[in-house]
């Protein structure tokens, strides 16, 4: 199916979109219905082991966001549990995502201030993403995900892949330096020092064996979380070394903002002159955000469904996510969104419900009050080192081979995405991606396909090879095949108008059987096309005609100025609309007889009860 016969399928439904309009459910609650003992286990199960992963990653993003790991954490306890309520999907996870937190960071990187600390930037920029998020999945646009090219996500998940790897390398060497929201600069940065020798070995190393536990583990214990247990390897004998040495030679989380066990409060949104200067720039940004987390929502849920066998809304989940980062706003967190890692997690682990999600959020509460002080010694070197893993696994290699070779245009629109991201801001990337693959979408569709046919001897059409070798060399038969909306309206003109040019063709036969789609432009060309041809003693004939299209020459006043005598509708026999129109030609010419003889299917002329099934003559009891 084409994007325009999607977007017609889409938009013909008119009154059951307008009665989603506005539309708030809770999924949750429906899946209560059916709950037992066996679900609430596997529930159980599921959270707990989500928690194991939300922790180290939650903490690695606070990195990420040169924030202390507090309001990450809050992000992943509420954000969490609220958006787990509206979700349709029983394994869709929220939270703080490694895409998300590059953006953030750069646009604190940008836009913070003495007047708007980061944190109350990012809150903000968390209120605004939601509130957006929010509006669109109550108007249905969850929708729109569908005509979005899989190239720009691939495109753009593969250069926030290369970003995070690229944002760590100072803290994998042991530079002190202030984070830049700069590719270039970040490269920059790492290779003078590596130039100047101003890297530490000790932090390299402990990179270097955080990445080696890592991969042992993947390898030899493949069910058990490798990113907890090695940050808590590291993390326990950073506490060991300490007891002996207290200063050591790198820097671990408490260091960069101590993790403490504080219980989530609600602390409401406080707008002041500062919040209100940097809207205007900041609503392009949470649009973007937006629009990313609608495709990694959608990505992620799609994906999940296909192996679960649920049937999931995209609305619901837009709403949900919507719904959480207007819920971290109040409480002093930082946005999120959609979780691959996680919510495949939750999946694996045989999660039976939203209550996954839930537990897991009050699981992380617990873990924060009781064994906290293990994770504010995780050395930053070891959780860099995690985070370049993680932007290591978002480069999908499979993916990118299948954008890079399927078309010319995917190729172009995934190389475009990754470039812009590597060296644009990223809110203005994912614009250029979606314009750029919208723009090579609707030149492919503008290029109708014209080409004259005729009739062989057997009595079928079939391309004409020589215009010279014409059947009748006063009729020109157009097969006219593509999308014919107002892309196409102006080609579409200028190829017929070529074919027009030979004066010795009196009548022009557009076959138009498989154009589809016409609107104001492309009827405006065929007007004038018809008004050319009258000028110049010529006849225009159209056969082959849809239901749709002929309902769009009827309304547009178009085929009573034609005539209907010249128009011919599509009929079961696929060539016999044509050869009326060559009837009519002849007609038109004034010549009693041509060179195509109609053939038909005597079989299908009649009703088993020998009675003829159209009320017409049959079209072999006469010559053309």
């Amino acid at each position: 199916m084409s994007a325009a016969d999607t977007v017609k399928e889409t938009l013909s439904d008119s009154p059951a979109l307008s009665s989603k309009l506005f539309r708030v459910r809770l999924p949750f609650l429906e899946e209560l219905r059916n709950y037992s003992l066996t679900k609430l286990r596997a529930d159980l199960i599921a959270g707990a082991t989500l928690t194991l992963v939300s922790i180290p990653q939650a903490v690695g993003f606070a990195l990420i966001l040169d924030l202390p790991p507090q309001p990450v954490i809050v992000s992943v306890i509420i954000g969490g549990f609220i958006g787990a309520l509206f979700f349709s999907s029983r394994h869709h996870v929220f939270g703080p995502t490694s895409s998300i937190s590059i953006i953030v960071a750069a646009t604190i990187a940008v836009h913070a201030g003495p007047d708007l600390p980061p944190l109350r930037l990012a809150v903000l920029l968390a209120f605004l993403i939601g509130a957006i998020q929010l509006i669109a999945g109550l108007l249905n646009f969850g929708e729109v995900t569908k005509f979005i090219s899989r190239s720009v996500v691939v495109g753009y998940s593969t250069a926030i892949g290369v970003l995070l790897v690229a944002s760590q390398l100072h803290h994998l060497m042991g530079i002190s330096a202030d984070p830049v929201p700069s590719f270039v600069l970040n490269l920059w940065q790492a290779a003078t020092a590596l130039f100047e020798g101003k890297g530490s070995l000790w932090t390299l190393g402990i990179g270097g064996l955080t990445l080696l536990i890592f991969e042992l583990l993947r390898r030899f214990r493949p069910a058990w979380p490798e990113a907890l247990i090695g940050l808590a390897v590291m993390g326990l004998a950073a506490k060991i070394a300490s007891l002996v040495h207290p200063v050591l030679p790198f820097r671990m989380v408490q260091d960069e903002g101590a993790l403490s066990a504080v219980l989530p409060a609600f602390a409401g949104l406080h707008w002041s002159g500062a919040e209100f200067h940097a809207l205007p720039s900041l609503v392009f940004t949470a649009l973007a955000i937006a629009i990313l987390g609608m495709l990694e929502a959608a990505a992620i849920t799609k994906g999940l469904a296909a192996r679960s066998g649920q049937r999931i809304e995209p609305n619901q989940e837009l709403v949900g996510m919507g719904a959480a980062n207007i819920a971290c706003g109040l409480f002093g967190a930082v946005p999120g969104s959609s979780s691959f890692a996680r919510s495949a997690v939750n999946y694996q682990s045989g999660a039976a419900s939203q209550l996954s999600s839930m537990l897991s959020s009050v699981v992380v509460l617990g873990v924060l009050l009781f064994i906290t002080p293990l994770f504010n010694y995780i050395p930053v070197a070891a959780l860099s080192a995690h985070l370049i893993r993680v932007g290591v696994k978002m480069i999908n290699w499979h993916q990118i081979r299948i954008s890079c070779r399927s078309t010319r245009s995917d190729a172009v629109v995934f190389a475009v995405t990754v470039c812009a991201c590597l060296f644009l801001k990223l809110d203005t990337a994912i614009y250029i991606g979606i314009g750029v693959a919208m723009a090579l979408f609707l030149q492919k569709s503008s290029m109708p396909l014209l080409v004259e046919y005729t009739f062989n001897e057997s009595g079928n059409l079939a391309m004409l090879a020589d215009p010279g070798r014409r059947a009748n060399p006063f009729i020109s038969i157009i097969h006219v095949e593509g999308e014919m909306f107002f892309g196409a309206a102006d080609l579409f003109q200028e190829q017929v108008r070529f074919l027009a040019d030979d004066q010795n063709i009196r009548v022009f036969i557009l076959r138009m059987k498989n154009a589809r789609h016409l609107d104001a432009s492309t009827v405006m060309a065929l007007e004038s096309l018809h008004e050319f041809l009258q000028k110049t003693g010529r006849h225009l004939i159209i056969s082959g005609i849809s239901a749709d299209v002929e309902r769009v020459l009827t309304d547009s006043g178009l085929l009573d100025q034609i005539g209907r005598e010249n128009v011919f509708p599509a009929e079961v026999n696929l060539t016999m609309s044509t050869k009326r129109a060559l009837l009519r030609a002849s007609h038109l010419l004034q010549t009693p007889k041509a060179d195509v003889r109609i053939f038909y299917d005597r079989s299908r002329s009649a009703d088993p009860d020998g009675k003829n099934a159209d009320d017409v003559t049959p079209p072999g009891s006469y010559e053309i």
